[in-house]
Order: C-alpha cells, then structure tokens, then sequence
C-alpha cells in the first residue's frame, strides 16, 4: 500500500494532476512555484497547484460539522459556508453552492471525459469538480477536496 504522498506523487507522474492553476496567470494572488511549495504542504500543493485529488475519506474535513467558513488554504479568500455543507456519502467535503464570487470553473478532460473542474478565484487553486447530483436546492455537489480547504469556526472568528 502506497502512502497518500506517493500515491500523489505517481498520479503527477502519470500525468493525471496537471498544473491548472498555473494555467490561470490572471489569478489576482499569485507565487512563484518555490514559494506555493513553501507555503502548502505536499498534499494542499498536489492538489491546489497539480490538479491532485486525495484519496476519499482522508481528509478530517469531511465529518466537519460544526458552523463558520471553509476558506482556501493556499490564500485564506472565504469559499464556502457550512450552511450549504452536506454529507454526498463520497468521501469528500461537499456543498450545494459556494459563496458569492468565490469559485470559477473551468472543463479538463484529465480522464477522459468532460468534468467541471472548481477554483478559487484568488489564487487559481484546484478545488475539486462541481456535479449535477446535489440536493436542493441548487441541485449541484461541489466535491472538494479537503487538503484544498481550512476551516474557519464561526466561534473562533466572532
């Protein structure tokens, strides 16, 4: 069994991560690719600057339910709020709508097919994708990965 390091690492090596949010250079918050690696982890770096996706159900996030914010953890910019988090039984954090302004997508074909891939709009970062098998009443799932996210408790933030 492969570590979730490498693990990400062979998906990169494979060519199944790409660098999407280098893709992005009008993105308003940006570092030069020493200093992301610097600032993330090896996994929040995979999957925020490579286009990774951890593995399901390893992300603390996911069983997350207490109120507050769910931010970018490459910038900090707020993306989404707890009050539209739900439990999709995917293994990912997920929500039915981010918060006003946050979010971009974009298409990749990384398997093939046509998914709509998620970022902040700050920074670029890879999110996760957005699906139409959500609950009411956007009907959407944003499947996020949690390494892309930190969590910010209403309680510590009021």
């Amino acid at each position: 069994m492969l570590s979730s390091a490498a693990s990400l690492a062979l998906l990169s090596l494979a060519g199944i991560g790409r660098a999407s949010a280098a893709e992005r250079p009008g993105a308003p918050f940006q570092l030069t690719d020493a200093e992301w690696r610097k600032r993330l982890g090896p996994q929040a770096y995979a999957v925020l600057r490579r286009a990774a996706t951890e593995r399901a159900y390893s992300s603390p996030l996911n069983g997350e339910k207490r109120k507050g914010i769910f931010a970018c953890a490459g910038c900090g910019l707020p993306l989404f709020s707890s009050a539209t988090k739900y439990d999709s039984r995917t293994g990912w954090p997920s929500f039915w709508r981010p918060l006003p302004k946050a979010v971009g997508t974009s298409t990749d074909h990384i398997l093939g097919y046509a998914r709509t891939e998620v970022h902040c709009v700050r920074c670029g970062g890879h999110l996760g994708h957005v699906f139409n098998d959500g609950p009411r009443p956007t009907g959407l799932r944003y499947c996020m990965n949690g390494a892309a996210l930190k969590f910010i408790s209403a309680a510590a933030s009021g």
